[in-house]
């Protein structure tokens, strides 16, 4: 099990940089396009994609107004980051060096959606669930 998106894994992460074109911008990173997913406003989309970090992006993300739409969508919408950032050679090739390891976004900022809390150990793990899938995809394996 790899079970944090850092070190030889931080590819694996949201924060990682990767250009990702979505809906007409170019992005530096999933969170960027992520973040500014979450809103219909143009103006607030530009503004997260300038964004110096995704860490900065990520702040800026909490403070847009939700499109209506937001909880239906949020993991349609991550789920196809993911495919994007993993069109990549590099990036698909290490992604495929996972082999078949279970992938946990294990973190210490109490994510229980996308991730598992390294304090509690409670999580739904949903991004290391995509992760997983896009492999599954690329390597054609059938679970």
């Amino acid at each position: 099990m790899i079970k944090k998106f850092s070190g030889d894994y931080r590819f694996l992460s949201n924060f990682y940089p990767v250009t990702i074109s979505y809906n007409g911008l170019y992005y530096p990173s999933v969170e960027h396009a992520f973040q500014a997913a979450k809103t219909n406003s143009v103006e607030d989309k530009l503004k997260i994609c300038n964004a110096e970090s995704p860490g900065i992006a990520k702040r800026m993300g909490r403070m847009v107004e939700l499109r209506p739409d937001w909880e239906q969508v949020k993991i349609p919408i991550m789920t196809e980051l993911v495919r994007i950032k993993f069109c990549n050679p590099g990036l698909r090739a290490m992604l495929i060096r996972t082999g078949l390891n279970e992938l946990c976004e294990g973190n210490w900022w109490h994510d229980e959606f996308w991730g598992v809390d390294c304090v509690t150990g409670n999580g739904q793990n949903h991004l290391g669930k995509i992760l997983m899938m896009v492999r599954d995809e690329i390597m054609g394996v059938a679970r």
